[in-house]
């Protein structure tokens, strides 16, 4: 097609900073930090100039996970907004250091609230069509998981509904047409043919950026997870061609989705 795709592409768990307003309370290692994002997700699916909008956001989702509800946060909930352990249970912050109310309010203010107000505004100005949430996941389901140890998928594609992509009760919500997801998934199914199994909605059914901004604006959404065994092996970084050739293969999937369903 000519010009850039009517894609809005949303990175939000890309980032690896620590906000200034938790330097001193943290826990982690500068490793332990990087492993608990979504390293590389930027370079994956930066598809820049071939679509309408990139968001992404430079915080590590251990400090501010934009794809939780602001209300979720400790102690109600410990992988909330604010994280009080990570996948593996190491606690995110020193003894007695877990960020208050107030605190929490200042991360949501300077940090959360601004990336979403990039979204909406993507969807309110730019000629957007379909959303993309995209993510990576771990090769097996960590420790702080029910169901911890399960082998996962190369990619999953979520709408919150059924593995077929259709809502799990009558009437129920999906972010994007039953029809749009199997499309989609029949795509990456193709380019990725004999390399790994594509499902949707499992493991992960969606978050709260895609529901939230579904809800409002009504723009289908689907949240798109890559596993990381795929591009990285423990102990080494994943290497820069095999980043691009990844783009690129991942861009020519949901291209071609899209080409197939408005053509």
């Amino acid at each position: 097609m000519n010009g850039p795709y009517p894609f809005l592409i949303s990175i939000p768990h890309s980032g690896t900073s620590v906000p200034p307003e938790l330097r001193g309370l943290v826990n982690l290692t500068r490793k332990e930090i990087v492993f608990n994002s979504d390293p590389y997700t930027r370079r994956i699916y930066g598809f820049d100039d071939a679509v309408e909008a990139v968001v992404d956001f430079d915080v590590s989702r251990i400090f501010v996970d934009t794809n939780r509800a602001p209300y979720d946060y400790p102690p109600r909930t410990q992988d909330g907004v604010v994280k009080v352990i990570t996948q593996d249970g190491t606690p995110v912050f020193r003894k007695g250091q877990t960020p208050g109310r107030e605190l929490i309010g200042a991360l949501l203010k300077n940090y959360y609230h601004p990336f979403h107000k990039r979204l909406s505004e993507a969807l309110d100005t730019r000629p957007i069509e379909i959303a993309f949430d995209c993510h990576s996941m771990l090769p097996q389901s960590p420790p702080v998981r029910m169901d911890a140890g399960r082998p996962r998928p190369l990619f999953c594609l979520s709408n919150r509904g059924d593995r077929n992509g259709k809502p799990k009760t009558a009437g129920g919500l999906v972010t994007c047409p039953p029809e749009w997801l199997q499309a989609l998934a029949r795509s990456f199914q193709a380019e990725f043919e004999g390399e790994g199994r594509v499902a949707m909605n499992d493991p992960f059914r969606g978050g709260f950026i895609s529901v939230a901004h579904y809800r409002r604006r009504r723009v289908p959404w689907v949240q798109v997870e890559i596993n990381r065994g795929f591009y990285e092996a423990e102990g080494r970084e994943a290497g820069e061609a095999h980043l691009a050739e990844l783009q690129g293969r991942i861009f020519s999937a949901v291209a071609g989705f899209w080409d197939e369903v408005t053509g």
